[in-house]
């Protein structure tokens, strides 16, 4: 498991996935363990996939009630709560 020293690095690591290296996982010191799942650009609307699958419909609608609990946090909210000392 790769260890993520800055935001600098998490950011290089990100942009650094490829259709070849989908997976990532990595430690930050003092968050946690992530996992970052890189998926093929699909040209279908959300809309579409949710009439699709039904299930998708439940799971995004979950999802947002959860983040309005507070229960999560977006990828800007993640980035803004590292400092310096979580990577010390």
């Amino acid at each position: 498991m790769e260890k993520v020293n800055s935001s600098e690095e998490l950011m290089n690591t990100i942009i650094n996935m490829s259709s070849e290296h989908s997976v990532r996982q990595f430690l930050i010191p003092g968050k946690g363990k992530f996992t970052v799942v890189l998926q093929e650009e699909d040209h279908l609307s959300i809309s579409s996939e949710v009439t699709a699958n039904p299930e998708l419909k439940n799971m995004i609608t979950g999802s947002r009630e959860e983040y309005k609990q507070g229960k999560g946090m977006s990828t800007t909210e993640l980035l803004k709560s590292l400092s310096p000392k979580d990577f010390a």
